[in-house]
């Protein structure tokens, strides 16, 4: 049983959560459309672990969200959670932004896409299968009408994130069900931080970098 501090900063959802043996047993998070991390990050900490009654020295990790994302707020998250991990000593996991919020939704047959909004009419995207197995990789593309026509003509597909809406636009098939307002929150980062825990699978705190995907452009 671990107890981790998560950490999820990779869109506009400021979010920080404790989770015990795999279960979020508080949270703190805020989406007010603007990035607020460098404020509230450190704050939402302090009130997670006030809310759990825990203590710095009795986290057994942090865990974070690893991307894609936003530049600026992957950055806030991967370099708090470093800072926290070199001065408490203990193991820093990183958890796929898109895998946990693909776990908002729970379906009994269909396609989970989550996608995050990139520029322009650019995505961050992957497929899971209704049992949250991987189908195809992450990447980041140009959506048009046409845009995951093969999934669409198999069986019901259910697109969340915040790149729902330039999607949901221009998207016209019937199979196409779209979850929005939904963010990627700490909530359900706990579950799949305690299974890399247990195996051990942890990150080298000093060389670890967020997965951007792209490379920065300044705008």
């Amino acid at each position: 049983m671990a107890t981790i501090l998560c950490l999820e900063t990779a869109t506009t959802n400021c979010s920080v959560s404790i989770s015990v043996n795999g279960k979020t047993v508080a949270l703190e998070e805020i989406n007010n459309n603007q990035y607020s991390h460098a404020e509230k990050l450190h704050l939402f900490i302090e009130t997670v672990l006030e809310k759990a009654g825990i203590l710095k020295s009795e986290l057994d990790a942090i865990a974070v969200s690893k991307g894609p994302g936003s530049y600026t707020g992957l950055r806030i998250g991967v370099s708090s959670a470093k800072g926290l991990c070199f001065a408490l000593d203990i193991p820093l996991i990183s958890t796929p932004t898109l895998e946990s919020l693909s776990h908002q939704v729970n379906i009994d047959d269909g396609i989970l896409i989550p996608m995050l909004d990139a520029r322009r009419m650019e995505v961050y995207s992957v497929v899971f299968s209704s049992d949250y197995k991987e189908l195809r990789q992450t990447e980041a593309q140009i959506l048009d009408e046409n845009s995951f026509a093969e999934y669409l003509e198999k069986t019901n597909v259910y697109f969340i994130g915040d790149g729902v809406e330039k999607f949901k636009n221009i998207c016209q098939h019937p199979n196409a069900i779209f979850v929005e307002n939904k963010f990627p929150s700490a909530n359900q980062m706990g579950f799949l931080a305690e299974a890399k825990y247990k195996k051990s699978d942890i990150e080298d705190v000093a060389y670890f970098e967020p997965y951007y995907l792209k490379d920065f452009v300044a705008g």
